[in-house]
């Protein structure tokens, strides 16, 4: 009897994490779409290609190497697909919580979970480069974000190693459920390291430093990029549980995607008003990039907060990020999608807001881990980037940016019909 409850729950645990890793592989389309909404019709192939291509990278430098580095084992996922069934069961069958102890999957399922992290975290590079970065240079810094900057961090956080060996960020009180930082910021703070040394586009500053709107081309393509995102997102932190085979598990899965749809509702709510008191009208750019950021926001600490807690700490987010685009503008750091500021600067926020629910978690803990996350990507992703552009360059030509990348880099426009013969 007791194996087959074995059984069944290794079963129901591997299935949960595959469903919720194809959710969360699912918010790629949704970053491909919002991008191509938010950049100008003459770079939407470009952008598209970024997207599709970055996450087979990712897929396949996360496999050779990212997930032995963040969690140890053999590069090329070496003796995943092998599962002792004698020695597993008599692991369950030694555990105190016996049914209702710890998650028991496949690795090949861990693995799949865990990839579409790490595409996640790539994708956010791609909007904030958009529109005057070289493709190949962009898909070159994707191998080495997602081969060795990203696991190296990913290490020192969910793999529990220490940091260059000093210290441990668990032993500090750092709780991070589910990637505010880990996967967000750190994509946000290889974005700003690129953005930083790729300069802004031509035209997005006067001489005066007056600050000129390029407006996307499609919103209605970047609200539906938005909203495959926010069902995404209950992969995302819904999986981050572990686990589903008992009553508490699955009554904690249902609080987190609770907790994760009120979060967004409460960044969309958030940036709508505030925008209406900046700018005097609704703002669909920002409306989008509140729900985004109420996601950021609650997702390291989903599983603690109470509905209403969940949607406030949605909703400061969302206050947060319109605040953090216009003041990236006033300091020139021309971020097309809003990605620094969804993801990095919310995804600090999220981070600070966990020890208001969680006992556990300490602030002193959370800023460690915030300034660690931030310190190795920012400062090893501006490295890669000062090395990519002295060997090949980084920023494609004035001429090339005027008539658009999709031309330069792809030799085709998505839009062809529309071209002007």
């Amino acid at each position: 009897m007791q194996d087959q409850i074995f059984h069944l729950q290794y079963a129901m645990d591997t299935f949960y994490f595959l469903v919720c890793g194809a959710l969360v592989m699912w918010m790629a389309a949704g970053f491909a779409m919002l991008e191509a909404g938010l950049v100008r019709a003459k770079n939407t192939t470009e952008i598209l290609t970024k997207n599709v291509a970055l996450f087979a990278i990712s897929c396949i430098m996360y496999l050779v190497c990212g997930y032995s580095i963040m969690y140890g084992g053999e590069w090329f996922l070496t003796g995943i697909q092998d599962v002792d069934v004698a020695s597993t069961l008599t692991d369950f069958s030694g555990r105190e919580g016996g049914f209702e102890g710890g998650s028991i999957y496949s690795g090949a399922s861990d693995f799949f979970f865990q990839v579409v992290f790490v595409a996640t975290a790539m994708s956010i590079v791609s909007g904030a480069v958009a529109e005057r970065m070289k493709l190949w240079s962009f898909l070159i810094f994707a191998v080495v974000m997602t081969a060795f900057i990203y696991p190296m961090e990913g290490n020192w956080t969910w793999g529990g190693g220490s940091v260059f060996g000093m210290f441990s960020l668990g032993d500090l009180g750092f709780t991070d459920f589910a990637g505010s930082g880990i996967v967000h910021m750190a994509g946000a703070s290889a974005a700003l390291a690129g953005v930083l040394v790729l300069g802004a586009r031509k035209g997005k500053y006067g001489p005066n430093g007056e600050v000129r709107a390029i407006p996307g081309a499609n919103l209605p393509l970047a609200t539906l990029g938005t909203f495959i995102l926010w069902m995404g997102w209950f992969g995302f932190n819904g999986g981050s549980v572990l686990k589903l085979g008992d009553i508490a598990s699955a009554n904690s899965v249902a609080m987190v995607f609770l907790n994760t749809n009120a979060a967004a509702a409460g960044g969309a709510i958030g940036a709508l008003i505030l925008a209406r008191i900046l700018f005097g009208k609704a703002d669909l750019t920002m409306l989008l990039n509140g729900a985004l950021a109420g996601l950021v926001a609650i997702t390291a600490g989903p599983d603690t907060p109470s509905a209403l807690g969940a949607t406030l700490i949605g909703l400061v987010g969302g206050v947060i990020v319109v605040v953090s685009i216009l003041t990236l503008d006033k300091l020139k750091i021309d971020d097309p999608v809003g990605a620094i500021s969804v993801h990095g600067v919310v995804g600090l926020w999220g981070l600070l807001a966990v020890p208001l629910t969680n006992d556990g978690t300490t602030f002193g803990g959370q800023i460690a881990g915030a300034l660690t996350i931030f310190v190795w990507v920012f400062v090893s992703s501006l490295v890669v980037w000062l090395i990519i552009k002295a060997i090949m360059g980084v920023r494609v030509t004035e001429e090339e940016e005027y008539e658009g990348v999709d031309l330069s880099e792809c030799g085709m426009e998505a839009y062809p019909e529309f071209s002007k013969k």
